[in-house]
């Protein structure tokens, strides 16, 4: 026998088979632990996040039950609203009065457990939108509660909750056509313009991609401007009413605009043109105002401009004002039409460096073509009121109006 020692694989590691080892789903033993801890703190939610933090509880597991517990006092049945078996505390969202100062606490106790545990806001987004996509499960009150707490919730920045967890949910057909959609953003709007503005509410609409479209949580037999507008005012929502009618009329000129523009640039016939406008103007109750704005804004749109040669600008845009004379002498039917007509002759060329020169031939040719009046253009000259260039556009309109004014001596 050898007294010599046997050579080693120094410094490898051999590995050894592992079973695969798997922990047993169990969130009812969770959901009692953590009942189990509001009952032994009588409800007091600042003694339940100390022991809810000490606690060796799966969290990362079991997040949405933790949340179920919170929200209705005991775990929920899979995929419902219903409870499930097992413990219950009756300190719950649902079981508390619809009130804010009976709710608030709540929120701050969730805002200290979610700073400790952030991951956990993304098991609050589930339970929510879970529990928004079947209000009707719920009672009317227990509604309110849930819509109290979601305007706290963004009114107390917790910790990140995204808008489009609250609103998207909300509009499935079913809930809107009963009604529980718009009386739960009803609710929601009240609670949380209480600490907030207006300018901040609708922030949250726009993050939640729903700015543009409130009358979609609207039965279809309520959703109109009329219905939005009887409805908020009488819930004392005024502020709200007014900016939804400014944002349906400026979306209405948008689309007067889009529908304008594509028929300009197509050369359009001007009487179809012209009917468009009028179609338009009927449904959407549109000022005359700002249809000659928009008039004006399309047609020199379509100019081809030139970044240098100016003649070449100036004889394009003349071109354009003769096209499309006629589609602007239909609706600058007044003195008042006329005079905003050249106020926005004005304040483009003063915009635009390039047309800084063109002012007094565009006002020319726009009385060539019988557009403007000469009483307009004097008005203007004499007593015009926007004092964007003025004083640069009135020198270079000097020799035209000359004419005017000796014309009209002669006569």
């Amino acid at each position: 026998m050898s007294s010599k020692e046997k050579p080693t694989l120094g410094g490898t590691r051999i590995k050894t088979r592992k079973r695969n080892i798997t922990i047993p789903l169990d969130p009812a033993s969770f959901s009692d632990a953590v009942v189990q801890i509001y009952l032994d703190n009588a409800g007091d939610l600042e003694l339940i996040a100390r022991n809810i933090e000490s606690s060796e509880l799966d969290f990362s597991r079991y997040g949405d039950t933790f949340f179920e517990v919170i929200f209705t006092g005991g775990r929920t049945q899979p995929g419902t609203t219903k409870p499930d078996e097992g413990e219950r505390h009756p300190y719950s969202i649902i079981d508390c009065e619809p009130k804010r100062e009976a709710i608030l606490p709540s929120v701050i106790y969730i805002q200290k457990i979610l700073r400790r545990r952030p991951f956990l806001i993304k098991y609050l987004e589930n339970v929510m939108r879970r529990f928004l996509q079947s209000l009707e499960f719920f009672e009317e009150n227990e509604r309110k509660k849930l819509a109290i707490f979601t305007a706290l919730a963004f009114s107390q920045k917790l910790s990140g909750l995204p808008p489009e967890t609250v609103f998207q949910p909300l509009l499935k057909d079913n809930l809107v056509a009963k009604g529980l959609v718009l009386s739960f953003i009803t609710d929601f709007f009240k609670e949380y313009l209480m600490d907030n503005s207006l300018d901040d509410l609708i922030s949250i609409l726009k993050r939640g991609k729903v700015e543009d479209n409130l009358l979609e949580f609207f039965p279809s037999a309520k959703r109109s401007a009329e219905g939005f507008s009887e409805h908020f005012t009488k819930e004392g929502l005024v502020p709200l009413v007014e900016y939804n009618a400014k944002k349906m009329f400026e979306v209405k000129l948008s689309e007067m605009k889009s529908a304008l523009t594509t028929q300009i640039a197509e050369e359009t016939d001007i009487a179809e043109v012209i009917e468009t406008v009028k179609h338009r103007m009927r449904d959407a109750n549109l000022p005359d105002i700002e249809v000659v704005r928009i008039l004006w804004d399309v047609i020199m749109d379509a100019v081809q401009w030139s970044g240098k040669n100016q003649q070449q600008n100036a004889n394009s845009a003349l071109r354009q004002v003769k096209t499309w004379a006629e589609l602007l002498n239909t609706f600058c039917s007044t003195g008042k039409l006329e005079l905003e007509l050249i106020y926005k002759v004005q304040m483009q060329c003063y915009e635009d460096a390039k047309l800084m020169k063109l002012f007094p031939e565009i006002i020319r040719s726009l009385y060539d073509q019988d557009v403007l009046a000469e009483d307009t253009i004097l008005h203007w000259f004499r007593k015009g009121t926007n004092p964007k260039g003025r004083q640069s556009f009135v020198k270079a309109l000097e020799p035209f109006v000359n004419w005017l004014e000796e014309a009209e001596e002669e006569e």
